[in-house]
């Protein structure tokens, strides 16, 4: 199995942890590839910066997406997730949802503990398109973002144990989310701070991508395009596959 691990954020470090965080996680079988978005924000805690990355993502699937079996869109927050499903012929999963989904199992409350205040309003409002507000007891950000939390992430692990203590608290949650891809090389020894369950966004997402790419019907999607989108302005490999939706990106 070749899963491709997309970075949308133009931040190579953060790709090489999360590649790191992975492996240990993965199937023996399965070949990680990692990608980092060939532009754009080094690290997405804006709208503005969502937004960009969003296409950052469709380029990089497009550039270097050709022979995957399973995308993993390893940028917690799950920016171009859709349009990513539109175009790819194999299964493509987010962080984000797949922690939250996780996380939802069964029936449970849980909250989301991630860094940067901006992301509360924008996770939020992400896990209602999911259809898991009733669910979401709320999300918690502590004052470092992601990018600092992979920069110093001995001195973040406390921090994140006391904000998903919090969280826990605050929210009356079953289960807490840690989003963020930065803080996945951290999130066992975060966990194992804790007295109730901890869902790492990487972990639930390799999980998913892994069976995805599995299942006889992996390939299969509702909401593909199927006619060509002209464009302007774009790269050879994006134009190239908008002009011929749910083909597999050409080889490099």
């Amino acid at each position: 199995m070749r899963l491709l691990l997309l970075n949308a954020n133009a931040s190579q470090s953060i790709t090489d942890l999360v590649v790191a965080a992975a492996r240990p996680l993965a199937s023996p079988t399965t070949e990680l590839i990692g990608v980092t978005g060939r532009f754009g924000p080094r690290y997405i805690g804006t709208r503005a910066a969502y937004a960009i990355a969003s296409h950052a993502a469709l380029d990089a699937y497009a550039a270097f997406g050709h022979g995957a079996d399973a995308v993993l869109l390893a940028c917690f927050g799950d920016p171009g997730l859709g349009a990513l499903r539109e175009l790819a012929p194999v299964p493509v999963i987010g962080m984000a949802e797949a922690g939250c989904r996780a996380a939802a199992a069964g029936g449970r409350r849980f909250a989301v503990v991630t860094g940067g205040e901006r992301w509360i309003p924008m996770l939020t409002e992400y896990v209602a398109t999911l259809g898991l507000s009733a669910q979401l007891g709320g999300v918690h950000a502590i004052a470092p973002t992601g990018a600092e939390i992979a920069a110093d992430p001995e001195g973040s692990i406390a921090l994140l144990a006391e904000g998903c203590r919090i969280a826990s608290k605050k929210f009356r949650a079953d289960v807490i989310v840690l989003g963020g891809a930065g803080l996945a090389p951290i999130a066992p020894r975060v966990a194992a701070m804790l007295d109730f369950p901890v869902i790492d966004g990487l972990a639930a997402a390799l999980t998913a991508a892994e069976a995805a790419a599995s299942a006889p019907d992996g390939t299969a999607t509702s909401d593909r395009l199927t006619d060509p989108l002209p464009a302007i302005g774009l790269t050879p490999e994006l134009s190239a596959l908008l002009q011929d939706p749910g083909a597999r990106p050409a080889s490099q």
